[in-house]
């Protein structure tokens, strides 16, 4: 109780000194939003909730987790913003949640990220109040597919063990929580590995530069980590599989393209058909398996090796995608992207609305006047950790801040021609839509 009492005092003291979660973007329908002060969670926590506009029912939510340290925890604020990760909710009817942990500078994010220090009471309070708040009480009663990064991974993972029946499917990048057998983390509380568990798809996802091709330096101890946790799952038949990202070390560079395309056939074959319906079980046939640590797979039914050691993949589709993912994270897409929609044009202005491709977000729009290509927006596309994106990126895998608006002002209009408008979408592999 003393150590919990001088936590609590010191997380409220640092957060007096530094509070960066003041600044977020509106959250105005299909957004909403709840905050909570802290409790028996020591840190304050505000978390926001995208609806795809018209949804009848909600079939699952889609939780985006950020990582530990205050810069990730505030890069929660923009993650149900994203395009990309909206594009995946959709197709399955389902809610996209954002987490941000209000942990100030220095303080201990175990805090938060192991799930029975009071998280998990908050994120299922917050699912009852949204679903209030949004006309949607099935919230508080569907399944969930979690992404996490770092110590999102570790909360994630931790959720995983603690309600295998509501898990459809979780991504753990750079994070997994701790099993009991494993001792070499042992001033973290362990979870325990039931049966249920092992029937929830998981993905490790580290960077080889955690502890694969780099064995020193402060991320070092990720890869062994994922190493235990895989192969404790893995060797009592779960459905777990491994992909190193081959560039990266801690930030999550490409990974989204291969995560959502892995969401995705989860979804697609867990999600149940009607509220209330127990999750469906993953088949066990169309599995790929792949030798640890290698980058090529083949149908179960083909692998000469041990079942039990082996990286699992869902399908067929999914194996192939991983496959390039795991050599150069070069995920193929050849289907052009959604065309922008409701192109609104007043003088100069033009201002639309674009839906993100699912298989490769959105990169950036052209701009064409008569015809003829005018400009892009942005007109440099940026992100530091791996393909330009419309959004930009942060660390965390969330759009960078202030959001980035799909607006264009023409500085060369021709004086007393009434100009004819069109937009284009682009996405990250490099595919144009039609016109808008």
């Amino acid at each position: 109780m003393r150590l919990l009492a001088f936590l609590c005092l010191t997380a409220t003291a640092l957060h007096a000194q530094v509070a960066p979660y003041d600044i977020f973007p509106d959250a105005d329908p299909p957004y909403y939003r709840v905050r909570y002060e802290a409790s028996k969670l020591i840190f304050p926590v505000n978390y926001t909730l995208w609806l795809p506009p018209g949804v009848k029912e909600i079939r699952g939510v889609i939780v985006h987790q950020h990582g530990c340290g205050e810069g990730s925890c505030k890069s929660g604020l923009t993650g149900a913003f994203d395009l990309h990760w909206q594009a995946l909710a959709k197709k399955h009817g389902c809610a996209l949640l954002a987490p941000s942990y209000e942990q100030p500078d220095k303080a201990d994010c175990q805090m938060w990220c192991d799930p029975r220090n009071g998280s998990d009471e908050a994120f299922q309070k917050c699912l009852a109040d949204l679903g209030a708040k949004s006309g949607h009480p099935e919230l508080s009663k569907v399944p969930w597919a979690l992404w996490g990064h770092s110590g999102g991974g570790h909360w994630a993972g931790g959720m995983t063990l603690l309600h295998p029946e509501r898990v459809a499917a979780t991504w753990l990048r750079s994070g997994v929580p701790l099993l009991s057998s494993d001792e070499k983390r042992s001033t973290i509380k362990p979870h325990t590995l039931s049966e249920a568990a092992l029937k929830v798809p998981m993905m490790c996802n580290p960077g080889t530069k955690e502890g694969v091709s780099v064995k020193e330096g402060r991320f070092a101890g990720v890869w062994p980590a994922n190493e235990a946790f895989f192969s404790a799952v893995r060797g009592k038949g779960g459905l777990i599989g491994v992909a190193v990202d081959p560039l990266t070390s801690h930030e999550c560079g490409n990974q989204r393209y291969m995560a959502i395309a892995w969401l995705d056939a989860c979804l697609a074959l867990r999600l149940p058909e009607k509220l209330g319906e127990p999750l469906r079980t993953m088949p066990e046939e169309g599995a790929w398996l792949s030798r640890l640590l290698t980058t090529e797979a083949v149908s179960a039914k083909q692998y000469a090796g041990d079942h039990a050691k082996a990286v699992w993949l869902p399908n067929e589709v999914v194996a192939k995608l991983w496959m390039h993912y795991v050599k150069d994270t070069l995920v193929p897409d050849t289907t052009p992207p959604p065309a922008p929609s409701n192109l609104r044009v007043n003088g100069s202005e033009l201002t639309w609305d674009a839906e993100a491709d699912l298989d490769s977000g959105i990169a950036h729009f052209i701009i064409e006047r008569d015809g003829q290509k005018i400009a892009t927006v942005p007109d440099q596309a940026k992100n530091p950790f791996g393909r330009p994106i419309f959004q930009g990126l942060q660390y965390s895998d969330t759009p960078a801040m202030p959001l980035v608006k799909m607006t264009f002002t023409d500085a060369k209009p021709e004086a007393g021609k009434k100009h004819v408008y069109r937009i284009r979408t682009v996405n990250t592999a490099g595919l144009v839509s039609e016109a808008q």
